[in-house]
Protein backbone atom coordinates (compact mmCIF):
# COMPACT_ATOMS: atom_id res chain seq x y z
CA UNK A 1 0.00 0.00 0.00
CA UNK A 2 1.34 3.01 -0.78
CA UNK A 3 -0.12 5.05 2.42
CA UNK A 4 -0.94 4.45 5.79
CA UNK A 5 -3.94 3.67 6.37
CA UNK A 6 -5.39 4.34 9.67
CA UNK A 7 -8.47 2.39 11.27
CA UNK A 8 -9.28 0.50 7.98
CA UNK A 9 -12.76 -0.80 7.74
CA UNK A 10 -15.72 -2.40 5.47
CA UNK A 11 -19.02 -0.53 5.41
CA UNK A 12 -20.37 -3.94 5.80
CA UNK A 13 -19.56 -4.33 9.49
CA UNK A 14 -20.34 -0.59 10.47
CA UNK A 15 -23.38 -0.35 8.60
CA UNK A 16 -25.06 -4.17 9.21
CA UNK A 17 -28.54 -3.07 8.09
CA UNK A 18 -27.61 -2.04 4.45
CA UNK A 19 -26.22 -4.14 1.59
CA UNK A 20 -22.61 -2.46 1.13
CA UNK A 21 -19.02 -3.95 0.88
CA UNK A 22 -16.79 -0.69 0.73
CA UNK A 23 -13.14 -0.93 2.09
CA UNK A 24 -12.75 2.12 3.67
CA UNK A 25 -10.65 3.96 6.40
CA UNK A 26 -10.65 6.57 9.35
CA UNK A 27 -7.81 8.84 8.33
CA UNK A 28 -4.83 8.63 5.41
CA UNK A 29 -1.27 9.75 5.90
CA UNK A 30 0.09 10.39 2.68
CA UNK A 31 3.12 12.21 1.31
CA UNK A 32 4.13 13.47 -2.06
CA UNK A 33 2.37 14.37 -4.81
CA UNK A 34 -1.14 15.50 -4.66
CA UNK A 35 -4.10 15.16 -6.74
CA UNK A 36 -7.37 17.32 -6.73
CA UNK A 37 -10.04 15.78 -8.67
CA UNK A 38 -12.93 17.95 -10.08
CA UNK A 39 -16.05 16.21 -8.78
CA UNK A 40 -16.72 13.81 -11.72
CA UNK A 41 -20.38 13.28 -12.93
CA UNK A 42 -22.22 10.56 -15.25
CA UNK A 43 -20.61 11.93 -18.11
CA UNK A 44 -17.95 11.80 -20.94
CA UNK A 45 -14.42 13.69 -20.09
CA UNK A 46 -13.87 14.20 -23.69
CA UNK A 47 -16.99 15.16 -25.07
CA UNK A 48 -19.10 16.21 -21.54
CA UNK A 49 -21.93 14.60 -23.24
CA UNK A 50 -23.72 13.02 -19.90
CA UNK A 51 -24.22 9.15 -20.45
CA UNK A 52 -27.83 8.82 -21.42
CA UNK A 53 -28.78 7.22 -18.42
CA UNK A 54 -31.00 7.67 -14.82
CA UNK A 55 -29.57 4.55 -13.31
CA UNK A 56 -27.59 5.22 -10.18
CA UNK A 57 -25.19 1.99 -11.33
CA UNK A 58 -24.61 3.03 -14.61
CA UNK A 59 -24.06 6.99 -13.07
CA UNK A 60 -21.31 5.97 -10.41
CA UNK A 61 -19.54 2.99 -13.10
CA UNK A 62 -18.66 6.34 -15.41
CA UNK A 63 -18.10 8.84 -12.03
CA UNK A 64 -15.00 5.86 -11.20
CA UNK A 65 -13.96 5.17 -14.32
CA UNK A 66 -13.59 8.94 -14.55
CA UNK A 67 -11.77 8.88 -11.53
CA UNK A 68 -9.95 6.18 -12.49
CA UNK A 69 -8.92 7.66 -15.45
CA UNK A 70 -7.72 10.78 -14.43
CA UNK A 71 -5.95 9.73 -11.67
CA UNK A 72 -3.74 7.56 -13.92
CA UNK A 73 -3.54 10.21 -16.42
CA UNK A 74 -2.00 12.37 -13.33
CA UNK A 75 0.56 9.23 -12.93
CA UNK A 76 -1.10 7.66 -10.22
CA UNK A 77 -2.93 4.81 -9.62
CA UNK A 78 -5.75 4.16 -7.89
CA UNK A 79 -4.30 2.87 -4.67
CA UNK A 80 -3.24 6.20 -4.53
CA UNK A 81 -6.49 7.64 -3.79
CA UNK A 82 -7.15 9.10 -0.35
CA UNK A 83 -10.30 10.61 -0.07
CA UNK A 84 -13.71 10.79 -1.88
CA UNK A 85 -17.03 12.72 -1.33
CA UNK A 86 -19.71 11.73 -2.65
CA UNK A 87 -22.73 13.34 -2.99
CA UNK A 88 -26.34 12.15 -4.23
CA UNK A 89 -29.35 13.55 -4.54
CA UNK A 90 -31.26 10.89 -3.31
CA UNK A 91 -30.61 9.30 -0.02
CA UNK A 92 -32.32 6.06 -1.40
CA UNK A 93 -29.60 5.33 -4.19
CA UNK A 94 -26.85 5.03 -1.27
CA UNK A 95 -26.72 1.58 -1.29
CA UNK A 96 -26.12 0.99 -5.08
CA UNK A 97 -23.90 3.86 -5.42
CA UNK A 98 -21.76 2.81 -2.75
CA UNK A 99 -21.93 -0.71 -3.85
CA UNK A 100 -21.07 -0.12 -7.44
CA UNK A 101 -17.83 2.59 -5.39
CA UNK A 102 -17.01 -0.47 -3.55
CA UNK A 103 -15.55 -2.03 -6.79
CA UNK A 104 -13.33 0.14 -7.70
CA UNK A 105 -11.85 1.18 -4.26
CA UNK A 106 -11.47 -2.62 -2.93
CA UNK A 107 -8.46 -3.26 -0.64
CA UNK A 108 -7.97 0.83 -1.29
CA UNK A 109 -9.47 1.95 1.90
CA UNK A 110 -9.48 5.77 1.14
CA UNK A 111 -11.73 7.93 3.52
CA UNK A 112 -15.04 9.00 2.49
CA UNK A 113 -17.87 11.49 3.35
CA UNK A 114 -21.46 11.22 1.78
CA UNK A 115 -23.79 13.95 1.31
CA UNK A 116 -27.49 14.66 0.40
CA UNK A 117 -27.70 17.37 -1.88
CA UNK A 118 -30.80 18.99 -3.45
CA UNK A 119 -29.37 18.85 -6.71
CA UNK A 120 -26.50 18.57 -8.53
CA UNK A 121 -25.72 21.14 -11.92
CA UNK A 122 -27.35 19.08 -14.45
CA UNK A 123 -30.53 17.90 -13.29
CA UNK A 124 -30.49 14.05 -14.71
CA UNK A 125 -27.21 13.48 -12.78
CA UNK A 126 -27.84 11.20 -9.59
CA UNK A 127 -24.17 11.09 -7.92
CA UNK A 128 -21.11 13.35 -8.05
CA UNK A 129 -18.07 12.31 -6.14
CA UNK A 130 -15.28 14.30 -5.41
CA UNK A 131 -11.68 12.64 -5.16
CA UNK A 132 -8.34 13.65 -3.86
CA UNK A 133 -4.88 11.29 -4.65
CA UNK A 134 -1.33 11.52 -3.78
CA UNK A 135 1.30 10.01 -5.73
CA UNK A 136 3.76 9.00 -2.89
CA UNK A 137 7.69 10.40 -3.06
Amino acid sequence: MAHTRIRKFNTRDTYPEQKLDNDLCQAVVARGTMIFLRGQCPQDLDTARNIGSHDPVEQTHKVMQNIRQLIEESGGRMEHLCKIVVYLTDVRHREAVYRTMGEYIKGVHPVSTGVVVTALARPDWLVEIDATAMIPD
